[in-house]
């Protein structure tokens, strides 16, 4: 895996993929399975991946964290980006920290909670992991209140953040104070979008993002990657129809849930068997798993029509 410093053009130059984890019947986790996902990613252009939420890193077992990260850093290939999650417990993230110190991980992403938490008290763990870690973290802003914008400032001045995930979602897009105000405080360079291709355009053309994440690359990573192209070109005519393909697969994500259905998509779409979901997610219901295979199955047949295009 790629363990070179994580820089503006580094998240500028791929899709972040977030993919689910693959587990076995028992829960124990699928190495094979999991390999699937990362070819077929890598296999589409995709060179940076960020095991967090829809890996179900919240509820992931401290026992299995090394496995988890091992398993990983053997699978990506040598140009592959690899960002592992911790958290969203103090003491839990505290104590992989220590398990990470093992592993040659550029970088480490620290899981939002809305629950229990203060401005103030999120910068104190974020400084803290860091410098038990001893490297910079990913900071995932998801929720609004959960972090003051001259908070991440002042951990962005301090060299503790490596680079911010962008997740609030908005009922219009386009009118985000908060996201405003941060991009004016510390800039946009190390500021990723972090809710999939739909906010994508308005987030790098309107707000000046560098690169954003994406769930769904999983089953279309050729398309996001041109979106991603497109957009960074300007040609927002051609991102706005690839986004439209995304649409009907991310409108069941928000209409269900979005971790169960990228689960359920990947291995409904035949990309590899995801296995099933740890507490305290459920699977979906049936009827909602028709829908999602037809869903999925029509993004990764347009996938393969843009990749036999060329």
């Amino acid at each position: 895996m790629n363990t070179a410093e994580i820089t503006s053009e580094t998240l500028a130059s791929s899709v972040i993929s977030v993919p689910p984890l693959a587990r076995n019947e028992n829960a124990s986790l699928n190495h094979g399975e999991n390999q699937k996902i990362i070819r077929h990613l890598e296999a589409g252009g995709v060179s940076t991946l960020l095991y967090g939420g829809n890996a179900i890193l919240y509820h992931v077992a401290l026992s299995e964290y090394a496995e988890l990260l091992q398993m990983l850093a053997e699978s990506a290939a040598d140009n592959s980006l690899v960002i592992p999650s911790v958290g969203p417990g103090y003491g839990t993230m505290m104590d992989q920290a220590a398990i990470l110190r093992e592993f040659d991980f550029t970088t480490a992403m620290i899981l939002p909670t809305r629950d229990v938490v203060t401005s103030e008290g999120v910068m104190t763990a974020v400084r803290n992991f860091v410098e038990t870690y001893g490297k910079a973290a990913v900071l995932y802003i998801k929720h609004d209140g959960f972090i003051e914008v001259d908070a991440v400032k002042q951990l962005m001045d301090d060299g503790l953040i490596s680079w911010i995930k962008y997740a609030i979602v908005r009922e219009d897009t386009s009118d985000d104070d908060y996201l405003r105000s941060l991009v004016d405080t510390v800039g946009s360079s190390r500021i990723v979008s972090g809710i999939g291709e739909q906010p994508a355009i308005i987030h790098l053309r309107d707000f000046g993002l560098t690169g954003f994440t994406s769930g769904c690359v999983c089953v279309a990573p050729k398309l996001s990657m041109d979106m991603l192209r497109a957009i960074k070109a300007g040609e927002f005519k051609t991102a706005e129809q690839i986004r439209q393909t995304f649409e009907p697969l991310e409108t069941l994500r928000n209409e269900i849930n979005p971790i169960r259905v990228l689960h359920t998509a990947i291995a409904q779409a035949g990309i590899a068997t995801t296995g099933p979901l740890i507490p305290l997610l459920s699977e979906v219901g049936e009827a909602d798993r028709s829908r999602i295979q037809q869903a999925a199955t029509q993004l990764l047949e347009a996938d393969q029509m843009a990749a036999a295009a060329g």
